[in-house]
């Protein structure tokens, strides 16, 4: 007997979650149902797809091979699904992102209120993080990060304008020690640093002098994977800390931060919504590329 369509799908979302719990959430049933599935799956099939523990599920080298076999095709077939179905009517279901927290402009909300405001009926799901991952094996429709960073096999629509990293400090801490006056001067500074997650060292310091780029490894006296506490260490006078120029603008103009090094801080290109090559583009997403391109377009005709 040969396994249903509805299983084979309800294994690609517990391979990508990892979990039957967050599968049961996001398919909207019981964590039973889930595992019960997967059970017939595995039944029909006459191979162990899945190792369950209290705690974990992870793949077998079987199931493994079967995600990495099925799972494009699933999501071919949930797209083609769901194109027909919202041809008949507005635009309806889930649209899943993945932003980078450094996207200011995408995530302070006017651009996603609007559409979502004009489009009701689509749920937008988006998680905040700078973890570099494939949001294709993780269910997702699109990402946000700098075109820098942007998979070569991805779509990239630009999403913001040109970008600068700054380092910045409030006015007080210059009258304490002197301005540095190359990047290598931060070596003699206190400075506050960003990393991803623990355990991963800090990130370096990026810079460009004579149209060569080159990064600074500042040893940091506070070092964080939140932004936020960053600028709030930096208008405390903790030191300098570093980040996109969109982030601290506001506080410059206001003079509560100042720029430092702004010589060896040319502009760069800026974010991108990025997604998959596939035939089928779902009309959630499709929809959300051509606002974004209207609202790209009439900021560029002011």
């Amino acid at each position: 007997m040969s396994p249903d369509l509805n299983a084979l799908s309800v294994f690609a979302v517990v391979a990508r979650e990892r979990s039957f719990r967050a599968a049961a959430d996001r398919l909207g049933v019981t964590r039973s149902a889930v595992s019960q599935t997967i059970s017939r799956l595995e039944e029909t099939l006459g191979i162990l797809l899945v190792r369950r523990t209290t705690r974990s599920v992870s793949l077998t080298e079987e199931g493994q091979r079967l995600f990495d076999d099925i799972g494009p095709a699933i999501a071919d077939i949930s797209t083609a699904v769901s194109t027909v179905a919202e041809a008949r009517g507005h635009l309806r279901g889930q649209l899943r992102l993945a932003v980078s927290s450094i996207a200011e402009s995408f995530l302070s909300g006017d651009l996603l209120a609007a559409f979502a405001e004009a489009n009701p009926d689509v749920q937008i799901d988006i998680t905040v993080s700078d973890e570099e991952f494939d949001i294709v094996a993780e269910g997702y429709d699109a990402g946000v990060r700098l075109g820098e960073v942007v998979a070569q096999d991805m779509i990239a629509v630009s999403v913001s304008g040109l970008q600068r990293q700054f380092a910045v400090c409030v006015p007080a801490y210059l009258k304490k020690v002197a301005r540095p006056n190359h990047p290598r001067d931060l070596a003699h500074h206190r400075c506050i640093g960003w990393r991803p997650g623990p355990g991963i060292a800090p990130y370096r310091w990026e810079f460009t002098e004579d149209g060569k780029d080159f990064s600074v490894a500042v040893e940091p006296e506070f070092t964080t994977n939140d932004m936020g506490l960053m600028i709030r260490l930096a208008l405390s006078g903790a030191g300098i800390t570093f980040g996109m120029e969109e982030t601290f603008r506001p506080l410059i103009e206001k003079g509560a931060l100042v720029p430092v090094l702004e010589e060896y801080s040319p502009p760069f290109a800026g974010f991108y919504l990025y997604y998959p090559n596939r035939r089928n583009l779902t009309p959630k997403l499709r929809a959300l590329l051509d606002w974004i391109k209207r609202a790209r377009s009439q900021t560029t005709d002011r």
